[in-house]
């Protein structure tokens, strides 16, 4: 198992094929440490996926679980503070815990709901109780407006759905996850918060292909757009949707609001239709166009003469690419779009709108202060 597939994912196939697992989540994160409160890996027996951030930490949390695993233990979930300069002699010197879950295929229902809730890009939070007995493999899986599942207790179960969600409805509910007492019972709530909208990358050239395998190493979704279906490598990643169409300004139309565009075809003339597509809409964090300040110029005379209103013209970024290189190669271009995505991804996190964030000031500086050449088009 490796890659970004996300831990329910990973754990429904495991636990599907009866196999058991232990998930591993950063419970609290105080200081400086590897990862953040909510970053999970699953540990099988001769396999691992994702990551809480490597070294010492990762190491000891390996052998825990597979120590749980190789014990036959029945569904557990208990607590594990690690001082890291202390106890494991990380220069980092945060203090990190971790939850450990050993499960089972009795966990399935409750995975299909957290598995459903990613699917429709809901927030969601999984409650457990931080126990040894029999209740521990049991979740509640909360929403801001349903529940499902129980802790095997009524009251609990009210109590709980009450605190998750007033961890969801939080400003800061990215940072919620960890643990509360309610009732005399330790719960330990896992806040999970879906994925930015998908970048929807129009072109499998050269460029194209690079910023998709780019992508490929981080959790984002990716719709990838194309008239040439024979063109398309024989495997993506499993975050990465192949969309063969023959009239591409239709996946404009229809794309959700919020994702980010990243246009680069074979045809300068599909390009002006897509990127026209997109500034009729006033919804995408993103319009990026490869090209030149020239290539640039052209299509804004065009867009104007066209209708577009000025102001739309400063929605679009082109050329692409954060930083100043210089180079041209597929490889560099799509590392420094990449890298101008995942800033406006993570500004993005913050509950952000495009506006505030200032996204077209950011886009129009850098242009500014790049290379003459632009992205070769």
């Amino acid at each position: 198992m490796s890659g970004v597939t996300r831990w329910h994912d990973v754990l429904r196939n495991v636990l599907g094929h009866d196999e058991s697992a232990v998930l591993v989540t950063v419970a609290a994160a105080i200081g400086s440490t590897p990862r953040e409160a909510g970053a999970a890996m699953v540990v099988t027996t001769d396999a691992v996926s994702g990551t809480i951030g490597g070294g010492h930490l990762e190491f000891e949390a390996l052998r825990l679980a597979r120590e749980a695993l190789a014990a036959r233990a029945t569904p557990a979930q208990w607590l594990v503070r690690f001082p890291l300069a202390a106890r494991l002699g990380q220069c980092c010197g945060g203090v990190a815990t971790l939850a450990f879950a050993t499960l089972d295929a009795r966990a399935l229902p409750w995975l299909d709901v957290a598995a459903a809730c990613a699917r429709a890009r809901t927030p969601f939070a999984v409650v457990g109780r931080v126990s040894p007995d029999a209740h521990a493999g049991m979740r509640l899986v909360v929403t801001r407006d349903d529940a499902r599942g129980s802790l095997g207790d009524a009251a609990l179960d009210s109590a709980a759905v009450s605190r998750a969600r007033v961890a969801l409805a939080s400003a800061r509910c990215r940072e919620a996850t960890g643990t509360l007492e309610v009732a005399g019972d330790t719960l330990f709530v896992h806040v999970e918060l879906p994925d930015a909208s998908p970048v929807c990358v129009f072109g499998n050239g050269h460029v194209g292909r690079a910023l998709v395998h780019v992508l490929g190493a981080v959790p984002v979704d990716v719709r990838w757009i194309d008239t040439r279906e024979n063109d398309f490598p024989a495997e993506v990643p499993a975050h990465v949707e192949i969309v063969a169409i023959d009239d591409p300004v239709a996946e404009v139309v229809a794309a959700p609001h919020g994702a980010a565009l990243v246009v680069m075809t074979h045809s300068h003339a599909l390009d002006f239709d897509i990127v026209e597509a997109a500034l009729a809409r006033n919804d995408f964090v993103y319009v990026g166009l490869i090209g030149s300040k020239a290539k640039r110029a052209q299509f804004e005379r065009r867009l104007l003469a066209r209708g577009t209103p000025a102001d739309a013209l400063q929605r679009l970024t082109c050329p692409i690419g954060a930083g100043s290189l210089r180079s041209k190669l597929p490889g560099v271009i799509a590392i420094a779009v990449a890298t101008e995505l995942l800033v406006l991804r993570e500004r993005s996190v913050t509950g952000a709108s495009a506006e505030v964030l200032g996204i077209n000031s950011v886009s129009r500086a850098q242009i500014g202060s790049r290379r003459t050449g632009g992205n070769g088009r």
